[in-house]
């Protein structure tokens, strides 16, 4: 099962510059939550925007075109067959998300509240085909000043 995991603002922008465009301490306490433990997929800029350095208590595995790059501490894969047949947290950037969204059977999405300056964006989704399952407010508070919540969707 393929599992897609990300915050978003009102625009869909999911980054800028390889960074989050926003500081929000409570999303990135529910994203390592969500995936602790579990076996999560990302694409080569998302690994090398995190330092090359693999997610603790994961299996990582990093998706990329470049036959010979390393990834110490990850799994280098150069196809989605090469991924186990276990449940996989698919954890960007844009382009990866692309690749599993049709496949996808679980969406867990944080949803930021307002417009960012962001330059990267998550790939259209066809909402007719999901159902929100879960909605839980975020808390609002000195160090996460932007409403937010998080929403788990499954495939109709």
């Amino acid at each position: 099962m393929y599992i897609l995991v990300w915050a978003e603002d009102d625009a869909g922008a999911i980054g800028k510059n390889g960074k989050l465009p926003w500081h929000l301490p409570n999303d990135l306490k529910f994203f390592k939550t969500t995936t602790n433990g579990q076996t999560i997929v990302m694409g080569r800029k998302t690994f090398e925007s995190m330092g090359n350095r693999p997610l603790p208590n994961r299996k990582n595995y990093v998706l990329t075109r470049q036959n010979d790059y390393e990834a110490p501490g990850a799994v280098v894969i150069n196809r989605l067959n090469d991924l186990p047949d276990e449940d996989i947290y698919v954890i960007g950037g844009s382009e990866i998300y692309k690749k599993f969204l049709p496949e996808a059977d679980v969406l867990i999405r944080t949803k930021i509240s307002g417009t960012f300056d962001g330059d990267t964006f998550f790939p259209e989704v066809n909402w007719d085909e999901w159902e929100l399952v879960e909605e839980t407010e975020g808390t609002v508070d000195e160090k996460n000043k932007y409403a937010h919540r998080f929403q788990t969707f499954k495939r109709k």
